[in-house]
């Protein structure tokens, strides 16, 4: 048996991954691909709601010959239950395998470590989850849109792969894999993985993705789910009663698509389609190849919000064709992905539209950075002995995206088009480190002209904290306007009624909302609050920045809208702000644990953890 502290050891090997040789640390896995690596999975599956667990098999084919290495394969496992393990060589029979669990750790979870012969070809791992599982939410009916069947689905981002299936959990190992699902019967079963949309209700569905894909994009949602078509080769999934309005809002996919394509070279996934969950997922949404996460509350009926979409189809090209090796490297997939999500939008909604979404992305960057420690403010963010999930902040997303903007900018966007498609289709299905962008951009770029080097200043960027200099500072000539009004009312020259609001967008709102003063009184509150009827605002973004401002300046008017929207949605970007700002008064803290006592069932686990995280300090 390996304990946990001697399969630590093995991470501190060399590898080599994609198609270049560097020392490759993954601080956030006990896996040892170096030594041997998993290249195909098989899954048999069974949910069962009852228990809220998922029990089944997993067969692991192993793409190197073990003998080289030695005779341990380390897997990933979090609160797993491992029930039997046996080995299998070419044309030969099952044979049990000798195997161990090692030591838990509170971040990782625990190692499985597996001895195998030197002929081993297939590892067949028997398990079952937990029903706390990290990547699983059980939804019962009554926290469904249908209130009739049950939901169960899953989020294995960043480490959380290993709490549904034993495997290599890294990014840097790619893998492919098919997959047989049971569940109850009237249920639809889903993966990131060839379309499923018009298999039988039978209780078993079957799944293949032959592409190859890191663990962290392995999904499946069970529900009481239809379908709509979009175009020809995409389409949305939802509960129901909530299709029409989904179809509706989603309906420029194929556009957006057709844009991305002409950029940055073919959609290689097949389909592309959307899964709206319920409230209580707990991000705007999930890239997993073929069958897209997303939030309900994007549904603003007016496209407003669609740019979540638009991010999880960029990744199409930044993060899932190409991704982080590590979650060093994250940067690699978000701060690419923002900047194509707003090539995109440039396309299909304008340059007005992209130039706000800049504007605000930029305005929150910094924001944000006021209250980071100077670590995580660099990109290539040091996250040994951490949560990867601590380097979910704005700074791989918004810096990362000023960055390539910045390089667009001193060579011209022409040029720096032709480099990120010839990027994609360079490394197109592999997983590289920030080391490898900066080898391949010296290469194909800087070392050609040596001047471009210092006017980018990459080591700057990629390795220092804070904003360099030279930064791009997007600004929305939209926002004039609305700043203006708001001077004009805080100087008490206009009243709200005065402000000619008609046609502000969701960005416009959202500019004027966070322009004003944090310590606003009752009384403007009021103003704003008679005139607009913000505190009932349907639109998610500008109810939680309205929520927010409602904390700050004690508005009670609000505060039953603030229960209502704490306890009906989980997604984090809405959740953490206002549980970080109730809590830094004592009333606010009381508020806040009350309201958690009500709605923590209905998290997500990763929101729980979150949350609990903010509780405690």
């Amino acid at each position: 048996m390996r304990t946990g502290d001697d399969a630590k050891h093995s991470l501190r090997k060399r590898q080599t991954i994609g198609d270049a040789s560097e020392s490759v640390l993954d601080a956030h896995s006990f896996s040892n691909p170096d030594q041997i690596r998993v290249d195909h999975i098989s899954l048999d599956l069974e949910v069962l709601f009852e228990q809220r667990v998922i029990r089944g098999a997993v067969v692991l084919r192993i793409a190197n010959p073990c003998a080289k290495y030695g005779n341990s394969l380390i897997l990933d496992t979090m609160d797993l239950t491992i029930d039997r393990v046996t080995l299998k060589a070419d044309g030969g029979q099952d044979q049990p395998a000798v195997f161990g669990l090692g030591e838990r750790d509170r971040i990782l979870g625990t190692p499985l470590s597996i001895d195998l012969r030197g002929d081993t070809k297939l590892v067949r791992v028997e398990y079952s989850t937990s029903p706390n599982a990290a990547a699983l939410q059980w939804l019962e009916p009554r926290q469904t849109a249908g209130k009739n069947l049950p939901f169960v689905y899953t989020q294995s981002q960043s480490i959380y792969a290993r709490s549904w299936i034993p495997l290599q959990d890294s990014p840097q190992v790619r893998i492919t894999y098919d997959a047989r699902i049971r569940t109850p019967d009237g249920l639809l079963a889903l993966m990131s993985a060839d379309d499923n949309n018009d298999a039988p209700r039978c209780g078993s569905f079957s799944f293949k993705m032959m592409k190859p894909i890191p663990s962290y994009l392995i999904a499946l949602a069970v529900g009481d789910l239809a379908f709509a078509p979009l175009g020809r080769r995409s389409g949305v999934y939802a509960e129901p009663t909530l299709l029409p309005p989904a179809a509706a809002e989603f309906d420029d996919i194929e556009k957006m698509m057709t844009v991305a394509e002409r950029l940055y070279g073919p959609y290689r996934w097949g389909r592309y389609d959307l899964l709206v969950l319920p409230p209580s997922f707990p991000f705007g949404g999930m890239e997993n190849p073929e069958l897209t996460f997303i939030t309900p509350t994007v549904l603003a009926g007016d496209k407003s919000l669609v740019s979540v979409a638009a991010h999880e189809l960029a990744h199409s090209w930044s993060g899932n064709l190409v991704s982080n090796a590590t979650w060093r490297d994250f940067w690699l997939n978000e701060g690419f992905t923002v900047y194509v999500e707003r090539r995109i939008l440039e396309e299909v909604y304008g340059a007005h539209r992209a130039t706000m979404e800049a504007t605000l992305g930029m305005l929150e960057l910094q924001r944000e950075m006021a209250t980071l420690d100077e670590r995580d403010e660099i990109m290539h963010v040091e996250l040994q002995d951490r949560n990867p999930d601590e380097g979910l902040t704005e700074v791989p997303y918004e810096k990362g995206a000023l960055f390539l903007r910045h390089v667009e900018e001193i060579l011209g966007r022409r040029r720096f088009d032709r480099f990120l498609r010839r990027y994609f289709d360079h490394f197109a299905f592999q997983s590289i480190t920030t080391s490898q962008f900066v080898a391949y951009l010296h290469a194909n770029l800087l070392d050609q002209e040596p001047g471009l080097a210092s006017e980018i200043a990459l080591e700057e960027w990629l390795y220092e904290p804070g904003m360099p200099l030279n930064a791009p500072r997007p600004k929305s000539g939209a926002f004039d306007d609305v700043e203006r009004n708001a001077q004009l009312w805080l100087e008490d020259r206009i009243s709200p009624q005065s402000i000619d609001e008609g046609s502000w967008t969701t960005h416009e709102w959202l500019y004027f909302l966070r322009r004003l003063p944090e310590s606003l009184g009752g009384q403007r509150m009021q103003e704003l609050d008679q005139a607009y009827h913000l505190t009932n605002s349907t639109n998610v973004e500008i109810a939680c920045q309205w929520l927010l401002m409602a904390i700050r300046n004690s508005f009670e008017p609000a505060y039953h809208r603030l229960e209502e929207f704490m306890t009906a949605i989980g997604r984090l970007k809405v959740l953490n702000p206002l549980y970080r700002e109730l809590v830094k008064t004592t009333a606010g803290r009381a508020r806040a644990l009350g309201i958690y006592e009500k709605a923590r069932s209905g998290y997500h686990p990763i929101a729980v953890a979150s949350i609990d995280q903010i509780l405690r300090g």
